[in-house]
């Protein structure tokens, strides 16, 4: 089973493929922060473009988070999982208050990343989407939701590893998609890599402001 040594050595395998939109002055770098912005920071250094952030929040199930019943995007745009909602009969007050907690850490990640700094204009550019695998996709599914009310030209899905079902899901959804693993087992996006640390808030606005630096 093949695994990546980190997030970074995943990043440079994705920039190989990338490599035609190498200093394309009408694409940017969005990643699905924490985990995405080290994967997606050796994309836009070795292809020469700009990066930013994209910040969704999955919607777990109280007392099983990694469970997500939906996402919630920047602009209010949310996605929901009927599917995990059905099965675990949550009440809406419980939906209501999981919701009012992601989007106020929502707030504080947009702040802590962000800053005063405004959002890049996406419309008519091509938008290389990453993040550092992909399970259920609710994430994703809300990400790209969200950005094709932006107007943009493209929307590329770049992801290191998805299971085969959400695979198939996102080449439906997005303009393309590179995805060097789609294991039909998948597991979790963590078991595709030796080391796969936290990444923290500190690390996602020292690559941000890297990135901004090399311009």
């Amino acid at each position: 089973m093949y695994q990546y040594f980190n997030r970074q050595e995943a990043g440079k395998v994705l920039a190989e493929q990338l490599q035609s939109y190498a200093k394309n002055a009408n694409t940017i770098v969005l990643a699905l922060p924490r985990g995405g912005v080290p994967v997606a920071y050796e994309i836009a250094k070795s292809l020469s473009l700009p990066l930013d952030v994209f910040i969704v929040r999955k919607l777990g199930v109280p007392g099983f988070e990694e469970l997500a019943f939906g996402a919630i995007a920047s602009n209010e745009i949310m996605e929901f999982n009927k599917d995990v909602l059905n099965d675990c009969g949550l009440s809406q007050p419980a939906m209501d208050e999981v919701i009012r907690s992601e989007r106020q850490e929502l707030q504080r990640r947009e702040l802590a990343y962000r800053g005063n700094r405004p959002f890049p204009v996406l419309k008519d550019k091509i938008i290389i989407l990453v993040d550092d695998g992909i399970a259920t996709g609710a994430t994703m599914r809300v990400a790209i939701k969200a950005l094709r009310q932006q107007h943009p030209a493209e929307i590329v899905i770049a992801v290191p590893v998805a299971a085969l079902s959400t695979y198939d899901e996102m080449k439906r959804l997005a303009n393309k998609i590179f995805c060097p693993l789609t294991p039909d087992h998948f597991y979790a996006v963590g078991s595709w890599y030796e080391h796969f640390d936290q990444t923290s808030d500190e690390e996602v606005f020292d690559l941000l402001h890297k990135n901004a630096m090399q311009k």
